[in-house]
């Protein structure tokens, strides 16, 4: 007798649909099979649908334009009588039947053969037609959905989890002055940037961080070095301090800039760590923990870009463009003709001191590119189309001014060009992708058909730029459609920008946005009211959001946690699955949900996971340092009421004795 998983796969998944993801995820427990068949890439890709905004919106605005559609035809039939025109509709209610069991004649029709252009009012729903197949329908509307790519890899069991799964905010463990663990010993970091030390494989992910007290401090992420949470390793105070560990370091000016939000970066296939300190860029081995190299500029460093080890890194200063290559540094060379065999040996004070002497050297300073105005917040190495680990020559900047600069690291330091963007820009990110403001509306009405869509998909060589920001004390979001490099050879287009600029400045929150990264198939970013918040990638859907709370850092309930205003706000955001690595499964979601979001609040860390509870929290790393000194007051406490006793006992004695007219020379024992 067939049982039920000799059912074929197609009748099977029939099944799951009258399932909820509860009962799903245990079905995967049975057996690798059913495990397989429940993490079905399309399975889940319609479930995302089924309980997306963008549905929501779509049955929303359709039924509105059909109850306006009805009103005019009555008005038309009272004005003109004896015409027979009359509209037939198949809305059936809310639903997902409302807006994929209409039928559709080619997005861009009113039915009577009158095209429409955008920036008018929307067309009326168009008249179900018996001769198209409803399933067409359906594949268009989710074609018009869809935010993925032809070439980019998916996980839609992950981004079910990601877009419907409840989120927990875990807090990461303090770090402390010494071996002390109260509150006034807590020491605040001061910046965040992942660590891969496995290199492509990816499975070990930790942060790295600069501490207040210049050390540099590694947590684990991923949960393979330890416990997740928790800390690794950290190195001895004060080697990013510039005079040196022994000297006084108290002044703030001595220490990292706590306002420079991009002063870390990591190159995971090197090892090595860049902190911005001042106006001094110290690079730290990771597997050593010690200074290596540190490198002087002209005025106090206000940005980093992420380090690569195919380019150089582009370090903002507050009036200047600068490149630094690490990675074809010359020989280290000092006064008296010696060798320096091992960097180890020297401090940041004696590498700060040599690199002041080469500015006096013979040779020429390396080209940078000044700014007229101050203050680079972001800087972008931008990707090759339609790759994602690969980098072009772009680099795009972004801060206190009303422009993106870019520039070519080939014609360096000249300036290619500019976007104007009038907003006050913090945070950058891109998509090897191509983006149009036109397609982008299209589709989020659901109005392109499936050749519509594929053709705006496969744009050659087209990408997508990414900024947030500030504008009029609201925030604002920024999506600019990027062209080649090889079609700029034939235009004269600023910035690299094609006819395709969306700007969001009123829904996508009323405070400031503060990082903004890409999170699987969504934006993600975080604001000035600690929010945050993913929204699709035409940048006006919003998908869901969280509050990251306030972390007391385990000193009980406090009267502040019930203000307004008092929670923690996520500075940086960084996802825990880079873009390059998100599709390395085995097309099912065989490494589960993995993509998680570590946030920087100015002082702590924290990770955002998808799971009904954390999995860890601060106050977790505290408990064995709690109950060993629990233990240790227990038994002082044991041994003073012992101590207590025998004197007692012994007065006792010596006053029996008194009594009785002896001297014993029993003498109290001193306290």
């Amino acid at each position: 007798m067939a049982g039920l998983s000799d059912l074929p796969g197609e009748i099977l998944l029939h099944i799951l649909t009258f399932l909820g993801p509860p009962q799903i995820t245990t079905l995967q427990l049975v057996s690798r099979g059913f495990r397989n068949l429940a993490r079905d890439n399309g399975f889940w890709r319609a479930r995302c649908l089924q309980e997306s905004s963008f549905l929501e919106a779509l049955n929303r605005h359709r039924r509105l334009f059909s109850s306006t559609h009805r009103g005019t035809t009555r008005a038309a039939r009272h004005l003109h009588a004896g015409s027979n025109g009359e509209y037939v509709s198949n809305s059936n209610g809310n639903g997902i039947g409302t807006a994929l069991d209409r039928g559709d004649n080619d997005g861009n029709d009113d039915g009577n053969g009158q095209r429409y252009s955008v920036g008018t009012l929307a067309p009326p729903p168009p008249v179900f037609s018996a001769a198209e197949p409803r399933e067409r329908e359906r594949v268009r509307i989710t074609a018009n959905w869809d935010p993925s790519f032809p070439s980019e890899r998916v996980s839609w069991y992950d981004e079910y989890i990601q877009r419907q799964g409840p989120v927990a905010i875990n807090w990461m463990q303090y770090a402390y002055d010494g071996d002390r663990a109260s509150a006034a010993d807590f020491v605040e970091a001061r910046g965040v940037a992942l660590y891969y030390p496995d290199g492509e494989a990816q499975e070990t992910v930790m942060a790295v961080s600069p501490l207040d007290d210049g050390s540099v401090c590694l947590w684990d992420v991923s949960g393979t070095r330890g416990k997740r949470g928790a800390v690794v390793a950290r190195s001895k105070p004060g080697i990013l301090f510039i005079d040196g560990p022994g000297a006084d370091n108290s002044k703030r000016s001595k220490r990292i800039d706590s306002g420079v939000t991009e002063c870390v970066s990591v190159d995971s296939r090197q090892h090595r760590a860049f902190f911005a300190v001042q106006s001094h860029l110290i690079e730290v081995d990771l597997r050593r923990l010690s200074v290596v190299e540190c490198e002087s500029f002209p005025w106090s460093i206000t940005a980093l870009s992420a380090a690569s080890p195919n380019v150089p890194l582009t370090v903002g200063t507050s009036l200047g463009i600068h490149l630094h290559d690490y990675r074809s540094r010359k020989p280290p060379r000092n006064d008296n003709g010696e060798t320096v065999d091992c960097f180890g040996r020297m401090g940041a004070k004696e590498f700060y001191e040599r690199s002041l002497r080469n500015i006096f050297d013979d040779e020429p300073l390396p080209p940078y590119a000044p700014l007229s105005q101050p203050g680079p917040l972001s800087i972008l190495h931008l990707q090759q189309p339609g790759q994602e680990a690969d980098l072009s020559d772009d680099i795009y900047v972004a801060g206190r001014f009303s422009n993106i600069l870019h520039y070519d690291r080939r014609k360096f330091p000249s300036i290619k060009g500019s976007i104007h963007s009038g907003a006050r820009l913090c945070s950058m990110t891109s998509l090897p992708y191509p983006f149009s403001t036109l397609d982008s509306e299209l589709r989020r009405k659901g109005e392109l058909s499936l050749e519509q869509v594929e053709a705006s998909k496969t744009v050659a060589g087209g990408r997508t730029l990414i900024a947030c920001g500030e504008y009029n004390t609201k925030g604002c979001l920024e999506l600019y459609g990027l062209a080649s490099s090889s079609t700029l050879a034939h235009t004269s287009r600023p910035g690299g920008l094609q006819n395709s600029t969306f700007k969001n400045r009123q829904t996508c929150s009323q405070s400031k946005l503060l990082s903004v990264v890409n999170h699987g198939t969504r934006i993600a970013f975080s604001d000035g009211s600690g929010y945050i918040k993913w929204f699709e990638r035409d940048g006006f859907t919003e998908v869901r959001r969280c509050r990251i709370g306030h972390s007391e850092r385990g000193q009980g309930p406090s009267i502040f946690d019930a203000m307004p205003g008092s929670d923690d706000i996520a500075r940086k955001l960084l996802p825990t699955r880079p873009a390059s690595g998100a599709g390395d499964d085995d097309g099912n979601g065989g490494r589960g949900n993995n993509n998680d979001l570590l946030f920087w609040t100015g002082d702590k860390l924290g990770l955002a996971t998808f799971s009904a509870r954390p999995g860890f929290r601060a106050e977790d790393f505290e408990q064995r340092d709690e109950a060993h000194n629990a233990e240790a007051m227990a038994a002082q406490s044991e041994y003073s009421e012992k101590m207590r006793r025998a004197l007692v006992r012994q007065a006792d004695d010596v006053r029996f004795v008194r009594n009785l007219g002896l001297d014993s020379g029993i003498r109290p024992a001193p306290a």
